[in-house]
């Protein structure tokens, strides 16, 4: 397994000083994981990636790129020198352009450190099957595609792909337990779902064997956000 202790918390504002604001209400000593998306991604550009680094936090870098292999290979390069330490694609991209990003990322990071983790998005948490089968006109299961998606990245030579906790052991099944397996979604119990269809809390995640685990609004939105991320985390790990 791969288990990331800390759960990723999804920084997702508008602004670059909301972020600033945010980070600070946490201990200096504490250093956390954060998901950069693209609502802050597009706002603050690099500059916000350079700062999180600085702080000495870890950085998951959520662009989801899907284009034509080149492209994205070359997109790769320019994020590989931020440092990041993950990012990711959509696996509906295809085998080919998978492999380009995997390449890109490779060539562009710098001598001497590691290169960042890359792993896709199979179907997104807010998809239902209903949805999926109409809007894609994929007419397998939601699990069917998430699984086939899954070996189609592990075949590209990624290292894991996004998807709902509940999908979990059947991709570790299909391809192998170092496969990460990392899981948005997450809510802690009683909290509000939102926009999110398939959804577990942190305790169910880590039981089921998620590798990494995203929390961003129970987290975000708390009244004392770093009590709410304190808490999460000791349910995460909890085992």
């Amino acid at each position: 397994m791969t288990y990331e202790p800390r759960p990723i918390i999804a920084l997702d504002f508008p602004t670059f000083d909301d972020v600033k604001n945010f980070l600070a209400k946490f201990d200096e000593n504490e250093k956390l994981y954060v998901k950069i998306g693209m609502e802050l991604y597009y706002s603050a550009g690099p500059a916000v990636v350079e700062y999180v680094k600085a702080q000495g936090h870890s950085v998951f870098l959520d662009l989801k790129l899907h284009d034509i292999p080149n492209t994205v290979q070359s997109a790769m390069k320019v994020l590989a020198d931020l440092g990041v330490d993950m990012t990711n694609v959509h696996a509906a991209g295809g085998r080919e352009m998978m492999a380009a990003a995997r390449e890109g990322l490779t060539m562009g990071t710098p001598a001497g450190k590691a290169v960042p983790k890359l792993i896709a998005v199979t179907q997104l948490t807010s998809t239902s099957e209903a949805i999926m089968q109409r809007d894609q006109n994929i007419q397998t299961s939601l699990q069917e595609s998430v699984v086939h998606y899954a070996q189609l990245t592990a075949e590209a030579g990624l290292d894991g792909v996004v998807c709902s906790a509940q999908e979990v052991a059947l991709i570790k099944s299909a391809t192998n337990q170092d496969f990460i397996c990392l899981t948005p979604g997450i809510r802690p119990a009683g909290s509000a779902v939102g926009d999110q269809k398939r959804v577990m809390t942190p305790s169910a995640a880590r039981e089921i064997g998620s590798d990494y685990i995203v929390v961003g609004r129970p987290i975000t939105q708390a009244e004392n956000p770093v009590i709410a991320y304190q808490n999460i985390k000791n349910e995460w790990q909890r085992k």
